[in-house]
């Protein structure tokens, strides 16, 4: 979820470490049943953080750079192993997939992915995820089914595109 949000595996790793030693620190007495929806919604905060201090420094740093460079943070999902061993065909479909998932993902506004990410990736129900990401139920439905529907438009779309170029 970090990776997504930030395009970065270092800075996701960073974010994700610094939200555990906050959960630790802050919330060791607490039940094991409260720590996920509380360390993820620690983890929406440091996001929330990093994309603050990110436009800031983008801005102070776009008056220093002459030139426009090309942000290459983040790897492609590609360069991740699958574990599991599977069919040919099944591993391709799923490449594919995961091509059109990650910008798809990506483009969606943070508060929409982080709701799809819980709810789907992570199988949070509506009130953990409410919690995690500090609203309400019906919020996280809100932007729950907005995320959906702009990535079945978005993904039937890149599918329009492909059959056409066959």
């Amino acid at each position: 979820m970090s990776e997504i949000a930030t395009g970065n595996r270092e800075d996701a790793l960073d974010i994700v470490q610094d939200a555990m030693i906050k959960l630790v620190d802050k919330y060791s007495d607490r039940g094991p049943d409260d720590w996920a929806p509380l360390f993820y919604r620690i983890l929406q905060s440091r996001i929330l953080d990093w994309h603050r201090r990110t436009t800031v420094r983008r801005r102070v740093m776009g008056f220093f750079r002459s030139d426009s460079t090309e942000d290459t943070a983040g790897a492609d999902i590609e360069a991740y192993p699958d574990n599991e061993s599977r069919q040919p065909e099944r591993q391709s479909e799923n490449d594919q997939l995961m091509q059109r998932l990650e910008p798809a993902l990506a483009a969606l506004p943070l508060r929409q992915q982080q709701a799809f990410l819980m709810r789907m990736w992570e199988g949070f129900d509506v009130r953990q995820t409410a919690t995690a990401m500090r609203c309400s139920e019906g919020s996280v439905k809100t932007h729950y089914s907005r995320a959906l529907k702009a990535l079945r438009m978005t993904l039937q779309e890149a599918n329009g595109a492909d059959d056409e170029s066959k």
